[in-house]
């Protein structure tokens, strides 16, 4: 409850300005209860309309969520703080398994790329009034995405997979909007919604991706959007296969003017193929409104803060227009250089090497009689009956690992163990401790 604290205001913006600056000074706690439209309504002599107007103004900007008839209650997590910033702090000693950070040993020498986009930036300088995307950058997006399946479009460049989902959003929802996200999923999308006043549906998932009717569900119930992860999903490693693209694009065909957003953060680091969704028969599309988002995070480095986009051209234009009135571009000279990386680089022996621990985690995990999940991608993805003691244990024995409740709306607990820190002589270490841990503390080892 409220406690001590009194709402104050007379117009809407009045009363959730100052119950935003309430939540953000900590005089309202996190789960707090609002007071019931009325009796607010009643305290302040004001219109209920005027209290309703405020709530609705807090929570599309992430501030308080409502439940019907349970009330109004400060959110658990303010909206503008990442989960990713509720970091574990491991002891001395202990090794990260936690962040999802690429190999570093794995990510290419920069020298002769970033010298090559100096060079083509000294021959001839981007200036105001440029172009925004670097051509050879959108040749090669265009090749890419065209040799993988994906309907032609416009291409677009923003600062990473989130900027570019984030700007995609904007251009296409409003506050209020649902969107079907992955359950469990990547933290950062989960709390971009609830900042953007959008509400987040979620969709179970399997080693295939999103569960058909999961998905159908939240179709039925009308989101107006859909993120998908096509490989190297976060945090479960899933990656869509032929046969559940191909249900999945059918639900998509029955609803339209549902926007579709593919997250292919993995290309780079995966060796199995992308079965693009919004690819529609005779070369046509699945959906009216569409995005797919390639990012060099994983595959070049978390620094080279570049992704491209493509899709249906008034999504992409919306984007690109809005981006001119902003940012105006992202740096050629990281187009650039991830251009000629992309040119030169071979990315078969990182997506191999991931493999290759991801698969002797598992193996040696199932050994022990422990579910994993990993089918692509940097993570291995553990169900467990409860994360605070995995994650203690786990820490106990000098391992630090994510816990689920950075991933997940309502989906059952698990913990998240990021690969590419591991050596092959870790694996039968970890995979023991994993298994003592959930035997001693009472859990199952066959997971959840």
């Amino acid at each position: 409850m409220l406690g001590e604290y009194r709402i104050r205001g007379r117009r809407a913006t009045e009363i959730a300005a100052d119950v935003e600056q309430a939540v953000g000074a900590g005089e309202l706690a996190p789960g707090a209860a609002l007071p019931p439209l009325r009796d607010l309504a009643a305290e302040l002599g004001v219109n209920p309309n005027t209290v309703a107007a405020a709530y609705r103004l807090l929570r599309d900007r992430g501030v308080i969520e409502t439940a019907g008839r349970r009330g109004s209650r400060v959110r658990a997590r303010p909206s503008l703080t990442s989960r990713d910033q509720l970091r574990l702090v491991l002891p001395d000693g202990a090794r990260n398994l936690a962040d999802g950070n690429p190999d570093t040993a794995l990510l290419p020498g920069l020298e002769r790329a970033v010298l090559e986009a100096a060079q083509a930036h000294a021959s001839s300088p981007v200036m105001y009034g440029g172009p925004a995307v670097d051509p050879r950058l959108r040749d090669l997006a265009e090749a890419t995405f065209r040799a993988d399946g994906v309907p032609a479009g416009p291409v677009g460049v923003a600062s990473g997979s989130l900027d570019a989902i984030e700007r995609i959003f904007l251009a296409r929802l409003r506050p209020g909007d649902s969107v079907a996200v992955e359950d469990p999923g990547w933290g950062s999308l989960l709390d971009l919604l609830p900042a953007l006043g959008l509400k987040a549906v979620p969709v179970a998932v399997d080693d295939e991706g999103p569960v058909p009717a999961e998905l159908a569900r939240a179709l039925a119930d009308g989101v107006r959007a859909a993120v998908v992860t096509s490989r190297a999903q976060n945090p479960t490693g899933a990656s869509v296969g032929t046969e559940r693209a191909a249900v999945l694009r059918g639900l998509l065909a029955a609803h339209p003017g549902v926007l579709l957003v593919e997250d292919d953060h993995g290309h780079g680091i995966v060796d199995l193929p992308i079965h693009p969704l919004c690819a529609g028969p005779g070369g046509g599309t699945s959906t009216a409104a569409w995005a797919v988002v390639r990012s060099a995070a994983k595959s070049l480095g978390p620094d080279l803060r570049v992704a491209v986009f493509t899709g249906d051209a008034e999504t992409v234009e919306r984007v690109k227009g809005r981006q001119r009135l902003g940012a105006g571009w992202v740096s050629h000279l990281l187009q650039r250089t991830v251009a000629a990386l992309w040119t030169a680089e071979d990315t078969a022996p990182a997506a191999a090497s991931y493999r290759a621990r991801r698969d002797g985690l598992l193996a040696e995990l199932a050994a022990r009689g422990v579910v994993g999940h990993g089918r692509s991608g940097l993570n291995v993805w553990i169900p467990v009956p409860d994360e605070t003691v995995a994650v203690a244990g786990l820490l106990q024995r000098g391992w630090g690992v994510a816990a689920g409740s950075r991933f997940r709306l309502s989906s059952p607990p698990g913990i998240r163990l990021t690969v590419s820190r591991l050596a092959a002589a870790d694996l039968p270490l970890l995979a023991e401790d994993v298994a003592a841990v959930l035997r001693t503390r009472g859990g199952d080892v066959r997971g959840v």
